[in-house]
């Protein structure tokens, strides 16, 4: 009976161990923040030095940016390293290969939308400025202007409807607001530019009132322009 109970328990302890082994692989085989994206160009542009002068850091906002208007992009030596669906924690895993690494002159930093939406879970304020500090905190230490973005506005988030967001977003924008003043940064305002009477997308900048329009995005430009001029003091 003791045999067998320690060959029961020989049998459970190994198939821990095998299931434990299965879940470490498959943990260790993911790409979190999907490093993997932007790999290979980035491999290249080092490999060429073909280094640009600006890297847009962002989520889906600024991946559907480049898509939607690749000229203004190529045309202005801006890189897009936006990620449909991220959140600061893992814009922060990645910015050294996709920013860091690329040695632009300036960062233009959009984030935070995606954290309040809860993408990868529940973010207070706090959690959300404090890799947004962290970001501009490693641009900084590698010679490399910051410019932070406001969060655009919204009302509601259609994937995560009644959440409120209004309150949240002012907050971090005022934090941006204020931090970049305090450190030497450049605020970009989308936030006045874009909303309406709820402090939600105008419905001519946004057909899900969160992810800008070719409209949208005209509205952008001209500000992220003008903003990248004063930082890098161009004439």
């Amino acid at each position: 009976m003791k045999k067998q109970k320690l060959f029961t328990l020989f049998l459970l302890l190994t198939c821990f161990t095998l299931f434990a082994q299965k879940e470490y692989k498959e943990l260790m085989s993911q790409d979190w923040s999907n490093l993997k994206k932007y790999r290979s160009d980035n491999e290249e542009v080092v490999k060429n030095g073909n280094y640009p002068k600006v890297v847009f850091m962002g989520n889906s906002i600024t991946e559907g940016w480049v898509n939607m208007h690749p000229e203004f992009f190529s045309e202005n030596d801006y890189a897009g390293r936006g990620i449909s669906g991220q959140t600061t924690p893992q814009m922060l895993i990645r910015f050294t290969p996709d920013v860091i690494d690329l040695k632009p002159k300036a960062v233009v930093i959009l984030a935070g939308t995606n954290d309040i939406a809860g993408n990868t879970g529940f973010s207070s304020v706090k959690m959300i400025t404090d890799n947004i500090k962290a970001m501009a905190q490693l641009a900084g230490a590698n010679g490399i202007e910051v410019i932070l973005s406001s969060i655009l506005p919204v009302y509601d988030y259609p994937w995560r409807p009644g959440l409120e967001p209004i309150d949240k977003i002012a907050k971090i924008n005022t934090w941006i607001e204020k931090y970049s003043r305090e450190n030497g940064h450049t605020y970009l305002d989308y936030f006045s530019a874009m909303k309406n009477e709820k402090e939600g997308m105008k419905a001519e900048y946004s057909e899900d009132g969160v992810h800008p329009t070719s409209a949208g995005y005209n509205v952008m430009e001209p500000l992220v322009k003008a903003a990248i001029k004063k930082t890098l003091k161009e004439n």
